[in-house]
């Protein structure tokens, strides 16, 4: 969209802990003080999917079928749960080869909706196709057998994207994968993405 914007991560360290527990959460005037957050103008938003309905109404973002988003969009939010239900359980040896089998009819289920794409709606870019990505990139992280193919070469798309490539490619970019949990140190899931302690 061309619009400027900054992003404020807060360390996954004990001094990021003090830092959004003790000066920032309840001193923001957030409504439900959450990470992470959105300020844009007044407004002030928490809740990721909120957030990114927000953009996608502001700068078009939108899918053309709403209904249709509406459901894309709550089943990558049912395997996200899923995969972060695992990523902290210590049984997290005996849930994985389950949440592939779920991951595999998922990813066959996102590519024949995709359809020859070359996004989730065509050629018009969504927030969803945003979601899917930061999604995708965690399940290609734990099993990257299972992302090859269609999804594989979707997500490169996105990766590609001018804006969203310059962004990846700034020293800006706090992280090539945006982990959509707790940090790494409270896994149980070996080499999960982000910062780690």
């Amino acid at each position: 969209s061309g619009a400027e914007w900054k992003d404020v991560p807060i360390s996954c360290t004990e001094e990021g802990d003090q830092k959004w527990f003790g000066e920032m959460k309840f001193g923001m005037g957030l409504d439900f003080p959450n990470l992470p957050y959105m300020i844009d103008g007044d407004l002030k938003l928490t809740q990721s999917v909120a957030i990114l309905r927000y953009l996608g109404r502001k700068f078009d973002m939108m899918p053309p079928d709403v209904a249709r988003g509406d459901m894309v969009e709550q089943a990558i939010m049912d395997i996200r749960q899923f995969l972060g239900n695992i990523s902290y359980s210590p049984q997290f040896d005996i849930l994985k080869p389950v949440y592939l089998d779920k991951l595999r009819v998922h990813i066959e289920s996102l590519t024949n909706f995709m359809g020859d794409g070359p996004f989730l709606f065509g050629d018009k870019v969504t927030y969803i196709d945003f979601m899917a990505y930061a999604f995708l990139l965690c399940h290609r992280a734990l099993s990257p057998e299972n992302l090859e193919g269609p999804i594989d070469a979707y997500i490169g798309r996105v990766a590609n994207l001018p804006r969203i490539k310059e962004w990846l490619e700034s020293e800006e970019c706090t992280d090539r994968i945006y982990y959509f949990h707790y940090p790494r140190a409270h896994c149980t899931w070996p080499g999960a993405p982000g910062p780690g302690p």
